[in-house]
């Protein structure tokens, strides 16, 4: 106990000797203009997303689609949309065939300007359909600033179709208790209550008694 202690003295007083003696630079984070873009997502015909540029100081930095989710009022996430070059090695031509692909989340901070792309363990760009709630995540549950999922557990088994967003659907959220419910296209409906970094299966009578209450 003795070591915690003092380990959370230092970040603390760290923290208040970068504020007192060298504050940040501040930043302008800004979105740009809509446009639409052709999306390959599979063999049919090209999907038209609407993207926009996210610029750091007017300087930019990454393209994005989707409207971005607030997680304090310092740090926000947003869906990833970037060029990738489709051009075969048979073939010969000067210029790169770009392509759009459709990544994963970043995170931005607004004070130090910073943009990162988070780490969602085995999230697929294709498939996985993200919902938000505070600095949750659910496609399954995690937390940002976790390495491990608070939840990973099989639901189903997958369709493999080619179209994106087929194989798993928003996961719905609720608040107090935080919540979150899952539904398979080929099961039941799935609810956890979220505890910190652990959770609990809800049951059909949970449900019943708190509607019974409310």
């Amino acid at each position: 106990m003795r070591r915690k202690f003092h380990i959370a003295m230092l970040v603390v007083s760290i923290f208040c000797a970068s504020t007192a003696f060298a504050a940040p630079k501040p930043h302008v984070i800004a979105f740009g203009k809509w446009t639409a873009v052709k999306w390959y997502a599979g063999p049919e015909k090209p999907l038209d997303v609407r993207i926009r540029p996210l610029f750091v100081d007017t300087r930019l930095k990454e393209y994005t689609t989707g409207a971005p989710h607030e997680i304090t009022d310092r740090l926000f996430v947003v869906r990833r949309m970037f060029r990738l070059n489709d051009a075969l090695p048979a073939e010969a031509t000067a210029q790169p065939r770009w392509v759009w692909e459709r990544g994963g989340w970043l995170l931005v901070d607004r004070l130090t300007g910073r943009i990162t792309q988070i780490n969602l363990p085995e999230f697929d760009p294709f498939y996985s359909t993200a919902s938000w709630y505070r600095d949750y995540v659910a496609y399954w549950v995690a937390q940002l600033g976790r390495r491990k999922p608070i939840l990973k557990k099989p639901i189903g088994e997958p369709f493999a179709e080619d179209s994106p967003d087929s194989e798993c659907p928003a996961p719905t959220w609720e608040r107090q208790p935080t919540r979150v419910t899952f539904v398979p296209e080929q099961n039941e409906k799935i609810t956890y209550a979220v505890h910190g970094h652990a959770v609990d299966v809800v049951s059909d009578v949970d449900d019943e008694e708190e509607s019974g209450g409310q």
